[in-house]
């Protein structure tokens, strides 16, 4: 059994991904402050701190590190993910571990897509920015696979994203949906299950992992809430971006499509099949 360490493992995915793993493989998650319940060991860890990260890995020993760990708010967002994935790697290194890290398609302006592996990051947003200069430091470690994924959900747990809007409807507060961004969002199920293909996978290098249906983001929020049965939905509005987020941010699959066996379905497949199948 190879030993998997996830960092984020209280994340949305790290709490999909980690009692996946476990079927197969040791593994070991961290988290930041709450300790999710999941059937594995965690341990607290600031990935920003080299002293913490060092000891925690070189005591586990991994043969394989998947890197969750993130923030895309608050004072401390672009400390987390660029002295983070800093620290992640040079340990990686240091124990000869395996990295898949996992980035955004919100590197990209948004006015050049589909954008496939070769794109260059073009970020117009302090994330955005900390996300590609992530990047840029996950390459230094020639064992690395970098993940570029989208919008994340789930038919089991709601995903952040829902669950804010359904709160903010339910007190009766103003919720926007952008008409003119295009994503492509991705079932948490196959989000994991391709990490844990790559993470025995001789692939390296970028690799786009999201799902094959690209949906704006007023198209894909409807179809969630409309899952959830979330009502009443009177202080709901459709309208175009205010041009703050980059707009058609579609991943080109086919290289993944090719690389993996895990299937990639759209939203409105997954829908269909009530998330009962990762068949292609």
């Amino acid at each position: 059994m190879s030993r998997i360490l996830i960092t984020g493992g209280s994340s949305y995915l790290g709490q999909h991904l980690v009692p996946l793993a476990v079927a197969s493989h040791t593994v070991h998650y961290t988290y930041h402050q709450n300790q999710p319940n999941l059937p594995a060991p965690g341990s607290p860890l600031d990935v920003r701190d080299e002293t913490a990260v060092h000891p925690l890995i070189t005591s586990f020993q991994p043969d394989v590190i998947i890197h969750l760990a993130g923030s895309n708010r608050g004072r401390d967002m672009s400390s987390v993910i660029r002295l983070g994935a800093g620290s992640i790697v040079w340990a990686a290194q240091e124990v000869g571990a395996r990295l898949i890290h996992l980035s955004t398609d919100s590197i990209f302006a948004g006015d050049a897509a589909p954008y496939d592996e070769t794109a260059v990051p073009t970020p117009v947003n302090a994330y955005g920015w900390a996300k590609a200069d992530a990047e840029a430091i996950v390459r230094q470690h020639p064992n690395s696979v970098i993940v570029r994924t989208s919008l994340i959900y789930g038919l089991h747990t709601m995903d952040h994203g829902t669950s804010w809007m359904a709160d903010a409807l339910a007190q009766g507060q103003p919720v926007t949906l952008f008409s003119n961004q295009i994503r492509n969002p991705i079932w948490v199920d196959s989000l994991c299950h391709a990490l844990l293909e790559l993470a025995h996978h001789s692939y390296t290098g970028v690799l786009n992992v999201a799902g094959r249906q690209a949906l704006s983001r007023a198209d894909f929020a409807l179809r969630m809430l409309d899952y959830w049965q979330v009502q009443p939905r009177n202080t709901l509005t459709i309208a175009p971006s205010d041009g703050r987020w980059p707009l058609n941010c579609e991943l080109d699959v086919r290289r993944a499509a090719a690389v993996l066996q895990t299937s990639l379905p759209g939203v409105d497949e997954v829908l269909r099949g009530n998330g009962r199948t990762l068949s292609a």
